[in-house]
């Protein structure tokens, strides 16, 4: 281990500290006080601010913080970021213009705001949209600055299909989309299929592409269905503009099945049918993609996060017979929605050890 390292893993336990305790102040001073101890800008936002609120994301998967406390973290990591921001001293901005921009929909914008710094750091104009911006006025952005390139943040797999349309407009516009966030998948394999002309696994990735040498301008000409040619069959339409009747169909099938279930509070029935909503999004996205693997991930992690939460994952389980029920004329679905329910199962009752 660098010493570097060392130094950046113990600044992240002492923000860590700091976060958890909801000192601002204190937060905002260990990171200060990193940069006057001689660690450079870069680390302190990727390897001690970074590295603090992916913890806050595990912590709060693992019902360790409340959605509160997950809230205040990282709102506190945000404004540890603006005081970076105000006291780093940068170089010239003459290394060409970057918009740096989330998803719509995606409301995760930290990591785009430390990708946008990085890249100032670097000697980049940025321009930094910050969360949930509409396609139509990125676009209208876009003609209006005339940016070298585009950098889109995702995080929830929900939006692939508005990030498709993104991507899409901005490559109709002349300008490269670089991709990256967990929508696009742990290896990319989303930003490939969606087209973007780049994907990078973390924000110094990115950083370290867009300076190596400028994306090529896009091509474009094309339109999804040219290489998403399974939306043919509707499929993805008809789960998605009818997503409100599948979660109450299936809210009332499981009332009927599950006895415990009649006696909820109301905010034990508004998290299921959250919950129900959720897999019916993430179902339309896997038919959206043609991914098995998308829905099955998502499921096993909703599995892993009721178990955390002290509720029986094996409720699932009729969720997903229900949704077979209701969606019987669509093949795709049924597939998927097959995949998904043999792997929880096998995860719910992994059998004997070898």
């Amino acid at each position: 281990m660098s010493a570097t390292t060392a130094e950046a893993g113990d600044c992240a336990l002492r923000l860590w500290d700091a976060v958890v305790d909801g000192d601002e102040d204190r937060a905002t001073g260990v990171a200060l006080g990193a940069l006057a101890d001689g660690l450079d800008a870069e680390t302190v936002l990727l390897d001690v601010v970074g590295a603090v609120q992916r913890r806050v994301g595990a912590e709060w998967a693992s019902n360790r913080l409340t959605v509160a406390q997950e809230h205040a973290a990282t709102a506190i990591n945000e404004r540890v970021v603006s005081s970076l921001a105000v006291t780093v001293e940068r170089p010239p901005a003459d290394r060409g213009r970057i918009t740096v921009s989330c998803v719509d929909g995606e409301w995760h914008a930290l990591p785009a705001r430390l990708l946008a710094e990085v890249l100032k750091l670097r000697g980049f104009r940025v321009d930094y949209l910050g969360a949930q911006v509409p396609a139509p006025h990125l676009i209208t952005h876009l003609h209006s600055t005339g940016p070298d390139a585009v950098a889109l943040s995702g995080s929830l797999a929900t939006r692939l299909p508005t990030a498709h349309a993104t991507i899409t407009a901005c490559q109709a516009a002349g300008v490269p989309v670089l991709v990256g966030g967990a929508a696009f998948g742990p290896d990319g394999r989303y930003a490939r299929l969606l087209r973007a002309d780049m994907w990078a696994p973390d924000a110094r990735a990115a950083a370290d592409r867009l300076s190596s040498a400028p994306l090529p301008r896009p091509r474009g000409g094309y339109q999804p269905i040219d290489h998403l040619p399974h939306l043919g069959d509707q499929e993805f339409t008809m789960v998605s503009h009818t997503s409100g009747q599948l979660v109450q169909a299936v809210y009332t099938g499981l009332e009927k099945q599950v006895p415990a279930m009649r006696s909820y509070t109301d905010l034990q029935r508004q998290h299921t049918a959250q919950d129900l909503a959720h897999i019916v999004d993430f179902l339309a996205t896997a038919l959206y993609t043609d991914d098995d693997a998308l829905f099955t991930g998502f499921l096993t992690w909703t599995a892993a996060i009721l178990g955390a939460r002290g509720v029986p994952a094996r409720h699932l389980l009729p969720a997903l017979a229900l949704l077979v029920t209701e969606l019987h004329d669509f093949p795709r679905a049924r597939r998927i929605l097959a995949a998904a329910r043999d792997e929880l199962s096998r995860t719910l009752d992994p059998g004997p050890a070898a």
